[in-house]
């Protein structure tokens, strides 16, 4: 049954939402994917808060023109797709860069980053292969100790040295 121009008009708003709410759009191509492994992405997909949808390229268009994001190479858009739309900038990739390494038949179309950039599916992986925010907020959190620490543990062992050396004058003073 065709959809009504209400029925459109409400899923043309619900993709700019979307849209306007994701850091990065991962688009894909799901043919030849069966129920349960789709399934099985979205379920991996909404554990990370992100919207897996399936959606006619030609509302797709719609939606990005009236969004917040100027994405001007619109020749992505072709085919059956469904987006991963993820408020993190890596996250959505990352699962399902990492799903498609198990299922073959999903394939990595490309991706709308938060500017409206168009990523070639290389991109997709390259950015998929990078530590998530937390991970690099940690890493740059130990960058940052690792001197500090490092200074602490000097200061402990010239202390730790002066306190041997007055226990061994006062050791031979008592002898």
């Amino acid at each position: 049954m065709a959809k009504t121009r209400s029925q459109k008009e409400t899923d043309v708003q619900s993709l700019v939402d979307l849209i306007n709410g994701s850091k990065l759009s991962v688009l894909t191509d799901y043919r030849g994917l069966d129920v349960p492994a789709i399934n099985e992405l979205r379920s991996k997909l909404r554990e990370a808060g992100i919207s897996y949808k399936v959606s006619k390229n030609t509302l797709v268009k719609i939606a990005l023109d009236q969004s917040n994001k100027e994405v001007t190479d619109k020749s992505i858009l072709a085919g059956p797709m469904a987006i991963a739309f993820g408020q993190d900038e890596v996250e959505a990739a990352k699962i399902v860069v990492a799903f498609a390494k198990t299922n073959e038949a999903l394939q990595i179309i490309g991706a709308i980053g938060e500017d409206g950039s168009v990523l070639s599916p290389a991109e997709v992986k390259a950015l998929a292969a990078l530590p998530s925010k937390h991970e690099l907020t940690a890493q740059v959190v130990g960058t940052i100790a690792a001197p500090l620490s490092g200074f602490v543990r000097v200061l402990n062992a010239n202390l730790t040295g002066l306190v041997y050396a007055l226990n061994a004058v006062a050791e031979s003073k008592q002898n």
